[in-house]
């Protein structure tokens, strides 16, 4: 099973075809390559031509924006009355995954029917799923090897109002984090995971997630409380597949129903781009 968001007006795939896609984010429209655009179908959609910002790969690694127009250094984009500022980074990210809406959705339907549930958002980038916990009355524990990357979840806390909520930034390893609050006795009712296929730490420590991730959700199911609302667990990685997810999920003997499957965006054109596989156990 694939879940698309369907609540997005700021944001809209409005096109894919030979390994790139065209989107829209607010008012801006841009081209940026993705590997599951493996189709290829006739661009006849005016924004192939009209895009004020193209991402051209290197062959030598990375790329480059190019800038057509006049493009402010970042805006502002609203989902269900969150806000979040929105640049173009050189790893062609724009500070937001519009597919995690689906997952976002999913937590706060769970965490407002909760008392100010804890919850740990390992992995956190710019914070999108830690506003939506904070948006229902949650106590979130952010967690992001990257300073900057924190920093913009600051700001966009503080772009949706939130800036009273219960948020809690951390800089750190995600894996000696959660060592750590196992010693000292601290538990989260819900803990959400957005890991990368590759990454290091703030110290140089290594990430490969076919190596890592089994030990790390191992960890993380010895942190939940006595009677958690769940687990969520988003991959990008294209060699693992939803039912590995949802097997690691199940041997943890958490109990509960767990559900796994893919998320991604559907375009105008009608076709569903592939994004990610999620697994989810809860109560």
């Amino acid at each position: 099973m694939i879940l698309t968001p369907g609540d997005w007006k700021d944001y809209e795939l409005i096109d894919a075809s030979d390994g790139e896609k065209l989107e829209r984010f607010g008012d801006y429209l841009t081209v940026r390559p993705d590997p599951q655009v493996i189709w290829n179908k006739p661009r006849t959609h005016p924004g192939w031509r009209d895009a004020q910002l193209y991402y051209h790969r290197s062959a030598k690694g990375g790329g480059s924006w190019e800038t057509r127009g006049d493009v402010p250094e970042r805006w502002e984009l609203g989902w269900n009355g969150l806000r979040f500022h929105i640049r173009p980074t050189d790893f062609k990210h724009m500070g937001i995954f519009p597919e995690q809406a689906v997952n976002w959705r999913w937590a706060m339907d769970r965490l407002r029917e909760a008392r100010e549930p804890r919850v740990l958002n390992l992995f956190a980038y710019t914070g999108g799923a830690t506003l939506a916990a904070a948006a229902v009355g949650a106590r979130v524990c952010h967690v992001d090897a990257a300073k900057a990357m924190n920093g913009w979840a600051k700001e966009n806390l503080a772009l949706s109002g939130l800036g009273h909520s219960s948020v809690r930034f951390i800089t750190d390893d995600v894996m000696k984090f959660v060592a750590r609050e196992k010693r000292r006795g601290s538990f989260y009712d819900a803990i959400i995971m957005d890991p990368p296929a590759y990454g290091r730490g703030p110290k140089g420590e290594l990430w490969k997630l076919e190596n890592e991730l089994p030990a790390l959700v191992s960890a993380c199911a010895g942190i939940l409380s006595e009677k958690p609302l769940f687990m969520l667990v988003n991959v990008y990685t294209a060699g693992i597949s939803p039912v590995a997810i949802g097997n690691l999920l199940r041997l943890q003997g958490l109990g509960g129903q767990v559900e796994a499957g893919e998320i991604g965006l559907k375009s105008a054109s009608g076709l569903i781009l592939p994004c990610g596989v999620y697994g989810r156990v809860c109560k």
